[in-house]
């Protein structure tokens, strides 16, 4: 699959022994918060406005991160609402060890658009 069907790559990180679980692979919270936050990068360029998550739906961990893996995260727009936007997001490792990459998490997380207030507001398409 090439980068243009995963989406725009919006975070690359390294994962790290700080955010292992006890099992020693990356927890999984740590994992969707990154997805949340590629989301969110998306979310903003596209609205020019203020966004919060109001739903993750179809979070689905595919395989195991592992400390040391390079994962990158790629985002694309599924549902252009009035004042919502769908994204699915799709992480990635680069296994260091294989030398090659492969999917190891997906999801669609929809944000809305907020004025200054809280209250969602409407996307200028």
């Amino acid at each position: 699959m090439d980068a243009q069907e995963k989406g725009e790559l919006v975070i690359q990180t390294i994962a790290m022994p700080a955010d292992t679980n006890a099992n020693g692979d990356i927890f999984g919270g740590w994992l969707l918060s990154q997805m949340d936050l590629g989301g969110a990068v998306l979310a903003y360029q596209i609205t020019k406005n203020r966004i919060a998550t109001r739903a993750i739906h179809d979070m689905v961990f595919i395989k195991p991160v592992k400390v040391g893996d390079r994962v990158a995260f790629y985002a694309k727009v599924v549902h252009r609402g009035r004042t919502s936007i769908g994204i699915q997001i799709e992480a990635w490792a680069f296994r260091l060890c294989a030398q090659q990459s492969e999917q190891v998490a997906k999801g669609l997380y929809t944000y809305v658009s907020i004025d200054d207030a809280g209250r969602s507001a409407p996307i200028h398409w």
